[in-house]
């Protein structure tokens, strides 16, 4: 499935964004808290993923 330029930049920065939130909690050095931030953003991420598409949906119209 082709995508957008828009649409894979916003894949980018999220990616970007995953990055500086887990470098910021290994600054701390408390793997604790690094696991529980890598908890965090892959529920975040299967949250996005298990989403039913509105296009699939037919919900929105091409």
């Amino acid at each position: 499935m082709p995508v957008l330029e828009k649409e894979y930049n916003g894949y980018l920065f999220d990616q970007l964004t995953l990055i500086e939130d887990i470098r910021r909690v290994t600054n701390c050095g408390n793997i604790e808290e690094i696991k529980t931030e890598l908890d965090w953003k892959q529920r975040q991420i299967e949250r996005k993923l298990f989403q039913k598409s509105l296009l699939m949906d037919g919900h929105v119209e091409i």
